[in-house]
């Protein structure tokens, strides 16, 4: 099969709670062939002029992909309609794809992207539920402004347990955070170190580069 060259991107939403069925109507409408959404919940304390600018409160995280001309189209819809550059009114960003496989509307796609060095970048912690406040606490300590939190449900060999003879997947929780780059290298210490991560099966963090924001503030 040919692979498709075109640069394709996530597009990556954290709006406040009942907005995004709004949002990804007028996304569709623009071109975007599906979206996909998680409750969350954002953990930014508003004593400090916060990076996310998201405080305690139920949230709607919107995951969409498309090609990147797509993507800035949808990203500056997006913004004219329910402008991020409020307070709490949600931010947007992309996140570049390497590799898509098994879309039946987008084609297999693979790209091999040199590095940049991004303004922000995205952390994702995945942690047994009930450890995400651990996690914020610790990137805390290491200057982070907050983030957001999903419930979600693991799968690997070790968070397998068993309850009266049947193998159930413990919950998880997803914690994202936002940070300036130059700052991402201690925040990931930071969790490592505090959660103990070099141990199996005590969770995993990646990071991502984030382009093409909108509502993030430092």
């Amino acid at each position: 099969m040919t692979k498709s060259m075109t640069q394709h991107y996530l597009i990556f939403i954290i709006a406040p709670c009942g907005v995004a069925n709004k949002m990804i109507k007028l996304a569709k409408l623009a071109g975007v062939s599906g979206a996909t959404t998680f409750l969350a919940k954002g953990t930014v304390q508003k004593k400090w002029l916060e990076l996310l600018e998201i405080a305690d409160s139920r949230k709607e995280v919107i995951m969409m992909l498309a090609d990147a001309d797509l993507a800035l189209t949808v990203l500056k819809q997006l913004d004219e309609k329910f402008k991020f550059d409020k307070p709490n009114h949600g931010i947007a960003y992309t996140i570049p794809v390497c590799q898509i496989i098994g879309s039946h509307v987008l084609p297999e796609h693979y790209v091999e992207k040199g590095v940049e060095k991004a303004m922000y970048q995205m952390i994702t912690a995945i942690v047994d539920r009930g450890k995400a406040e651990e996690v914020m606490d610790a990137a805390k300590k290491a200057g982070s402004k907050g983030g957001t939190i999903i419930q979600a449900r693991g799968s690997g060999i070790h968070e397998t347990e068993k309850l009266f003879n049947m193998e159930i997947s413990p919950e998880k929780e997803i914690v994202l955070i936002i940070a300036e780059t130059d700052g991402v290298d201690a925040i990931v210490s930071a969790i490592r170190t505090d959660l103990q991560l070099d141990e199996p099966g005590k969770g995993i963090v990646f990071v991502q580069p984030i382009e093409n924001a909108y509502g993030l503030y430092k």
